[in-house]
């Protein structure tokens, strides 16, 4: 339903409620509207197109190599010259580059379709390393088996991929294959499944949408927003590019003839005042008849538990944002408040854009902060280890939280650091706070130096380990952070 003209009100409307308001935009809506498409190119949220053209290449190339890596896995296990000359893999994109809403040097997110003699553990993770390892043109290489969604991360002519896997019980994959259908999921694993959803998810937002161009231009700045104040990561409890996809699409689908500075400011209005965990979803829950595992509150406790549900589309769906904590929930709700306020605040010309997307002032915010710093042998090292720390931060926050009953908040900050003046060095920092309405003498000081310690055992427990991988938890006040954290060292 791509269309760039007025939905009508009709009852085909899109999403599990009637739209909100059908009105299309008003004169005043035009003109914040071509500020913001004007603001968001000046602060250089497009790519150039020779940016855009050799990055249209890298999928291209990649399917050749994984082309050429299925036959080679089939011929060594035995297979006839018929079958091996058969053997096939297909390449499929997702996430912004496949929704049209990347900036320059974002990662492209790729999953690559594979038959069912190509197994994860030894033919993607081992073969297929190892072929990119010896191509000159790949670089950073940096595989992640145990993750909920097993990837591998690298550079392909200087742009970054990050690449999924995902095996079907076909022995033939057919290079017009369609993975729209459920079908497709039967008899596959369930990394499989997940990596498969990924693709299923970007296609089906695209489909849940009334009007394409105006969902992207929303959906740019509000990436852009979250990244500015600092709540765009999923890993670290914040949203991730999916979430911010799904939340955007759901007011597209309320507000159907909105113009993106509507849409952005109807984006806070409405996240301002959500009751969660009331789930966000694009369609009714998809049941599906193959019997996968998929959230559902009614029939699973632990989906009960979730602070942010915000519903995948495709089935079976799942909550993107589980690893949302109370924490990082108050702060994005603090957030969406003052995204409201500024909106208000420009409707009666008293703010602008550059207000909405000002940096959030992390050093500035708290009192004190836990620092976690992360040295390791070398580069390739650090990248491991520092991508396996960061991956088990959102626990640190849960683990404080517990140990405190809720009564310390924490909010990790999002990007790392690193002081240039020691070798392979890299590390985070989260702010803490009392809870808001907690009285001092309830509390009196907080020592979660178990929890600390608790957690740097956990973290130690790494497979990939290697002597020189080291961590350090330490407190600090605002006044003793380390300068190396600001721009210029100030």
């Amino acid at each position: 339903m791509e269309n760039s003209g007025v939905v009508k009100q009709t009852n085909g409307h899109l999403g599990v409620t009637e739209p909100i308001a059908w009105s299309g935009p008003t004169e005043y809506d035009l003109i914040k509207t071509q500020e913001l498409e004007k603001y968001i190119e000046h602060v250089g949220l497009y790519e150039s197109m020779e940016e855009a053209v050799s990055r249209e290449e890298v999928p291209k190339k990649l399917e050749q190599i994984v082309k050429l890596w299925v036959k080679k896995v089939s011929r060594a296990k035995g297979f006839n010259e018929v079958s091996v000359q058969e053997a096939n893999a297909k390449i499929f994109t997702f996430g912004s580059y496949r929704l049209g809403v990347h900036g320059p040097g974002e990662d492209i997110n790729t999953l690559c379709v594979g038959p069912r003699q190509v197994t994860r553990e030894e033919d993607f993770f081992t073969e297929l390393h190892n072929m990119l390892f010896e191509m000159p043109q790949v670089t950073e290489l940096h595989p992640i088996p145990d993750a909920y969604v097993p990837v591998m991360k690298f550079k392909l002519n200087g742009v970054s991929i990050y690449l999924l896997y995902a095996k079907l019980s076909l022995w033939v994959i057919p290079e017009d294959l369609d993975i729209s259908h459920d079908s497709i999921l039967q008899n596959v694993d369930e990394q499989s499944v997940r990596s498969l959803n990924q693709c299923k998810d970007t296609e089906q937002i695209l489909r849940l949408v009334p009007n394409i161009q105006n969902f992207r231009t929303t959906l740019r700045c509000m990436r852009f927003w979250a990244k500015r104040r600092g709540v765009y990561s999923n890993v670290m409890g914040f949203l991730g590019g999916i979430d911010c996809a799904l939340l955007v699409a759901r007011i597209c689908q309320l507000y159907p003839n909105a113009l993106p500075s509507m849409l952005v400011s109807c984006f806070f209005r409405v996240y301002t005042q959500w009751r969660w965990p009331n789930p966000v979803m694009l369609c009714e829950l998809q049941e599906g008849t193959l019997g996968l595992p998929m959230w559902d509150p009614r029939r699973n406790m632990r989906d009960r538990l979730h602070q942010m549900p915000i519903i995948t589309p495709a089935y079976p769906c799942m909550n993107s944002s589980y690893n949302v904590s109370s924490s990082t929930l108050y702060v994005m709700m603090e957030e969406f408040r003052r995204g409201n306020q500024i909106c208000e605040a420009m409707e009666a010309s008293k703010a602008d854009w550059d207000r909405l997307f000002e940096p959030f002032p992390f050093f500035e915010a708290y009192k004190n902060y836990l620092e976690i710093d992360m040295t390791a042998e070398n580069d390739s090292d650090l990248r491991n280890w520092k991508g396996w720390v960061e991956s088990r931060l959102c626990k640190l926050t849960l683990k404080i939280e517990r140990h405190t009953f809720g009564m310390l908040q924490c909010h990790p900050c999002p990007r790392d650091f690193s002081d240039r003046s020691r070798p392979f060095h890299c590390c985070y920092f989260m702010g803490l706070q009392r809870k808001q309405g907690v009285a001092v003498e309830e509390g009196g000081q907080f020592d979660i130096r178990a929890t600390v310690e608790e957690f740097k055992h956990s973290v130690s427990m790494y497979t990939l380990w290697k002597p020189g991988m080291e961590i350090r938890v330490s407190h600090v006040k605002r006044r003793n952070v380390p300068p190396f954290v600001f721009a210029g060292g100030v």
